[in-house]
């Protein structure tokens, strides 16, 4: 059994942070239902190249285990078959800029005269509250406004976006962190509740240390490309094969394993690196002798000897290296399964593994509408019903 079966969630998500989350609760167990609009569905099903066939790339990667429903919320008759389903449901998750879900009178407030067990998550820009809340939000635009492309780039660069839209996939691992408290809440008081995450609420939590530097000193924190701000060694350097290695010299322990693996055993006691604090301040002088230093070996005999002295420390990998790793292959986290049009497909693999009830690649990302059937019949629809709603463009 998997640790969410018997949830059914109903997912009004698009794009990347609501998708992220309800793949989090299907992937362990969770009866998930994607609603979109007929005919076009989520907006990522057409965002490529790359395509897989017909399928975008891009929306077979965060849509496992659902099932897709097509409702046309402008009718009366499909909100009407959403409140069905939500009478019967545990979970619903949309990421509608604030006030959508008003106009279409499937708000909380509503959703909860049928169900007032139901765990209502709202994923937004800004949130529901604030002087920004009606604003378009999009994962660039978050990192932005977060201040996370400001620490991000080199000292002498622009500000720089991380390669992954960060925001978007951290309020959805959010959402679903809240959506299991509420659950959890819930069996403790026979009640459920609105959840309100803020894509810029969740990047400003994530900044963490940094915001404690600027706490500490006033002063904003500065781009430092691959290095930390409190911490040296703590950054990639290349080597002599044109390959980078990362280093993480977190303590003085490693600090003196770090200078027996590179051959340099006099720099441990050195006055001006033999602290992090002195190291920090002579950031300007260690960095580039270490740099000269890497330039004169490969990549492949540094991460060796570095391993050796148990110093932290690896290779900056492209993802076909990360998809023929080893330690990622003994994972499972690089996988496949079958999807009806576009034949076997790769998948990442389930990044949590529990003991007693593991998650599962059950459900391939679904063709638009593919479940209507199967859903409408299970709420009392008859096949004559069904076809009367698929010609009045109710789905």
């Amino acid at each position: 059994m998997r640790a969410l079966e018997g949830i059914k969630v109903l997912d009004l998500t698009r794009a990347l942070a609501g998708p992220f989350c309800t793949l989090m609760l299907g992937d362990y167990g969770a009866d998930v239902i994607k609603i979109e609009i007929p005919g076009t569905g989520d907006d990522t099903r057409h965002w490529g190249p790359p395509f897989i066939g017909d399928e975008s790339a891009y929306f077979l990667s965060i849509n496992r285990n659902k099932k897709s429903m097509t409702l046309n919320f402008k009718e009366d008759e499909a909100r009407k078959i959403f409140l069905k389903l939500a009478a019967e449901s545990d979970v619903i998750v949309e990421n509608f800029t604030p006030g959508v879900m008003e106009r279409f009178g499937l708000s909380y407030d509503e959703v909860k005269k049928v169900n007032n067990k139901i765990v209502y998550c709202s994923i937004s820009g800004f949130g529901q509250t604030g002087p920004y809340k009606s604003r378009p939000a999009m994962d660039q635009i978050m990192q932005g406004v977060s201040g996370l492309m400001s620490i991000t780039g080199e000292p002498d660069g622009d500000p720089q976006k991380i390669g992954i839209a960060v925001t978007d996939i951290g309020s959805g691992m959010w959402a679903a962190y809240a959506v299991m408290a509420a659950l959890y809440y819930r069996e403790q008081q026979d009640t459920g509740q609105y959840i309100d995450v803020s894509m810029l609420d969740s990047q400003v939590a994530w900044l963490t240390y940094q915001a404690g530097t600027y706490f500490a000193t006033g002063e904003s924190p500065k781009r430092l490309g691959a290095a930390h701000p409190n911490l040296v060694p703590y950054q990639g350097f290349m080597c002599k094969d044109n390959k980078f290695i990362n280093i993480a010299v977190g303590s003085e322990r490693i600090w003196a394993r770090f200078c027996t693996g590179i051959g340099l055993p006099e720099l441990k006691d050195d006055p001006d690196y033999a602290v992090n604090e002195n190291r920090v301040k002579n950031r300007s002088k260690i960095i580039p002798f270490l740099q000269e230093h890497f330039l004169k070996r490969p990549l492949s005999e540094w991460v060796a000897d570095l391993q050796d002295q148990n110093v932290p420390c690896g290779p900056i990998n492209d993802l076909q290296a990360v998809f023929n790793d080893p330690q990622v292959l003994e994972r499972d986290m690089y996988t496949t399964m079958e999807h009806p049009t576009a034949g076997k497909i790769k998948q990442t693999g389930l990044s949590i593994k529990f003991s007693e009830s593991p998650g599962e690649l059950k459900l391939a990302p679904p063709i638009l509408g593919e479940h209507n059937d199967e859903i409408l019949s299970s709420i009392g629809y008859s096949d004559e019903d069904i076809q009367r709603l698929r010609n009045n463009s109710i789905i």
